[in-house]
């Protein structure tokens, strides 16, 4: 696997922690107009710009070099601080993810595996197929009729749940337990909204696809029993 460019050099622990739990080869550089071309065959597999040590202004700077250097193809995770948040700055569309340090262990693993994927095991992913929708479990990737869907971790775990039981109907709280767990306490509103969302990220074409049965709950596809 291609290895993922780092900046700025050294590199946090707590990011080198995470890169080696997920199993990335990964570079630190401080020279980013010259670092594509530094690896052969393919380049790199995705970049991370961190602004712990160089601050928000710097890390935009240094992304807004990656995309020209490497192109927009290129994944691009920036971490920053939460004090960063809302500065103009960061406005620029020059990033693929955005972390909030300081972040969680398993936060950082997340967006890790979401954005650039599993290292080790790319070649036996699991992808749940059905109709126009498609779901890889390992790398939090979706798409509907080949079009990539955006979607949050709850989203996801949701989908995945229902998609993976086509035809079988659940009710909302079976559905809390199920994928936001025994300790949440949301009420039923909270799987109203999130599949609101879902159809609409699905678009109208495909929203059928998560079916209300009524005074029941939720189901994803055509029912086990239709003719």
């Amino acid at each position: 696997m291609d290895p993922i460019l780092c900046y700025p050099d050294p590199v946090q622990p707590e990011l080198i922690a995470a890169l080696e739990r997920t199993g990335y080869p990964w570079r630190g550089t401080n020279k980013l107009e010259t670092a594509p071309a530094s690896v052969p065959q393919g380049g790199y597999a995705g970049s991370i710009v961190s602004a712990a040590s160089v601050g928000a202004a710097e890390a935009i700077d240094a992304s807004r070099a990656l995309r020209k250097a490497a192109g927009p193809a290129l994944p691009l995770l920036i971490l920053v601080k939460l004090e960063h948040i809302g500065r103009s700055e960061l406005a620029e569309d020059v990033f693929n993810d955005v972390c909030i340090l300081p972040c969680s262990p398993s936060e950082l693993h997340l967006r890790l595996v979401r954005l650039f994927g599993p290292a080790r095991r790319q070649q036996s992913s699991e992808v749940i197929a059905h109709d126009a929708l498609a779901l890889n479990t390992e790398t939090y990737q979706a798409s509907i009729a080949g079009r990539p869907l955006n979607l949050t971790y709850m989203e996801y775990e949701l989908l995945k749940f229902l998609a993976s039981r086509p035809g079988r109907v659940f009710t909302r709280e079976v559905l809390l337990s199920s994928v936001w767990g025994y300790e949440y306490f949301g009420g039923a509103r909270t799987v109203d909204v999130h599949i609101r969302r879902l159809r609409a990220k699905f678009g109208e074409e495909h929203a059928h696809l998560l079916q209300t049965v009524r005074s029941v709950g939720y189901r994803f596809g055509a029912p086990k029993w239709s003719s």
